[in-house]
Order: structure tokens, then sequence, then C-alpha cells
């Protein structure tokens, strides 16, 4: 898109400037890479544009059991806590199922951290081709339940657990929400997946062509990577939406992007859950894309949306 599109069109100056910077720079889609290299642009990109690495207090990695084996994760404590127990954030990472991981996604479990006051545990599930579903998503499953049944372990407090993810990790956080219902206090979803198995979301087609960061091409891409079979869509594992009974789930806060394919597919589960009588909260930040949040360097929309959901956090949990 040349740069004279994308002024006027309703993005925000940080937005439009990154868009511009990125068409730019000509370089392949996502979808154009092998694994591999996607995985290793992505994590360049988020590098280059999340801001300085923000002090924590302390963090560890350790290994949490698995269906598969050992998840490796990295829990992360604001402060000196001495015996107090502090609420836990169980944080997915995004990236498709295929791409991300906890060095993605470390930046914004300090975050968390420092301004929600939580212990926040990033986890490094099992991801695509090399597992296919729903080896990921049985991984992010049992890291909430080890979390649950051990948070005193890392001086966590059991009744106050809550679940976030961004994009496949929204995906992923609902879907924990769901699987864990009971066990989890709230549940912050950033522009999640939550429906493959319908193209009825106009959002879809109108941001979709590879203009704003996340394309329909690489949700394919993603797509064809993950699943072994094409009706896995119709899994409520894979589509959140798609299951029957929402009711009784944890309250939830949902935050999604205007300029983002997935746009009305978050904020249509977000009205599910109001609907089923679950507290929900919905926010989109008109003027931004996919993705935004894991840039805080480079757009403002990505530090005030931070800002906005470590707030909420910090109130739910208290």
């Amino acid at each position: 898109m040349a740069a004279e599109e994308i002024e006027g069109s309703g993005l925000d100056a940080s937005t439009a400037a990154l868009l511009k910077n990125i068409a730019d720079q000509n370089g392949p889609a996502l979808h154009e890479l092998p694994p591999e290299t996607c995985r290793e642009v992505f994590g360049g990109l988020v590098k280059a544009l999340q801001g300085e690495t923000l002090p924590i207090h302390a963090t560890q990695d350790i290994e949490i059991p698995g269906p598969g084996g050992a998840i490796p994760a990295r829990v992360y404590t604001p402060r000196d806590i001495g015996g107090e127990k502090l609420p836990v954030l169980v944080l997915y990472h995004g990236g498709g199922w295929v791409i991300g991981d906890i060095e993605s996604h470390d930046n914004m479990s300090r975050y968390f951290a420092n301004n929600a006051d939580v212990i926040v545990v990033n986890v490094g599930y099992r991801l695509a081709p090399e597992h296919k579903f729903p080896a990921g998503h049985d991984d992010c499953i049992a890291a909430a339940e080890w979390v649950h049944a051990n948070a005193e372990s890392i001086g966590g407090d059991a009744s106050k657990i809550a679940v976030t993810g961004d994009s496949a990790g929204g995906n992923m956080a609902a879907v924990v929400a769901q699987a864990a219902k009971g066990k989890i206090a709230f549940q912050l979803l950033i522009y999640p997946v939550t429906d493959l198995s319908s193209d009825h979301y106009p959002s879809r087609a109108k941001f979709g062509g590879g203009d704003y960061f996340l394309s329909a091409a690489d949700m394919a891409y993603f797509g064809d990577l993950t699943l072994t079979d094409a009706r896995d869509v119709l899994d409520p594992k894979m589509s959140p939406m798609l299951t029957e009974d929402l009711s009784g789930l944890a309250p939830a806060l949902t935050v999604t992007a205007g300029f983002d394919m997935l746009c009305d597919e978050g904020a249509a589960y977000a009205e599910r859950l109001r609907d089923a009588g679950v507290p929900s909260e919905y926010k989109c930040y008109e003027g931004t894309i996919h993705g935004f949040t894991s840039f805080p360097g480079a757009l403002a929309a990505a530090v005030d949306a931070l800002a906005f959901m470590a707030g909420r956090l910090k109130t739910a949990l208290a």
C-alpha cells in the first residue's frame, strides 16, 4: 500500500508510519517463509519494536509436566513478596500456533508482572508443524492446571489465576478458560482467534488482503501447518466460539484492533460471553493493527493498551 493511501485511512499516525516502513522494505510475507525462518523474522521484529527490555525483580525458568513431555515456562516475580501470595497470570504467546515463543513475549510478561502486580507464567507450548493440533492446546490446559495445583510453590494465590494471550495465544486463553472453568478468575483475550469455522466476519475480507500486517494468506498458512484435518476447525478447542454453553466462565476483557481481520470475531466472542451472563468488557483500538501490543516501542496504541489491560488485571485480581 502506498503511503498516501495509508494516510487518511483512519489509521493512527504511529501505525501508519510502521506500515509504511514495512511496505518500503518490500520483504516477503510471513506465509512466504518456511516456519523456521518465519520464527526468526517474527522474533527479530518483536525485538526491534518492543522497546527497552524492562527490569524485573526475578525470573525463573521452569518445566511443567505436560501430556507430551516437559513444557518450558518462565516465571516472573515483580517484587520481593516474602510470605505474601500474589495473583498469577498464565500467559500464552501469539504467533499462529507456529511462531512466537517465551522470548517473543518476555517483555510483555515483564510489563504485566510489574504493572498489574502479579506473578506471570509465560508458557512455551508445543508448536506446529512439528506438533499438530491439539498438542499446543493440550499443553496450555496442562500448564494452567499445574499452576492452579502448584500456585503456592511459585508464590501465587490459587484462587486468583488469570489467563491471557494474543492472537493464537488469545485462542489458547479462551480455550483454557473453558477447560478449567471454576479455576480461572479472569480472562484477558487480546485480538483472539475465536472462530476458524466461518468466514462470515466482514473484517476478514476488509483487512485480510495483506496491507495490515496479518493477512488471510498468513492465516491459511498457519492453519495448514497446524491442522491435520480440515474438520479440526469445528473442534471447540480450535474455535472456542462453537462451545454451546459459555455460562459460568471467568469474567473477561477482550481487546481488538480496528484494522485487524480478527476484529469481528473477537467482538462476537465478547458478545457471546455477555449473552451467557459472563461479565464481559470489550475494547477496540480503532486506529491500529493486529499484533500491536507487541510493538510498544513503535506504536502509541500499544503503550495505551498495555496500561489499560494491566489496570484491569490488577482490579480484577485484587
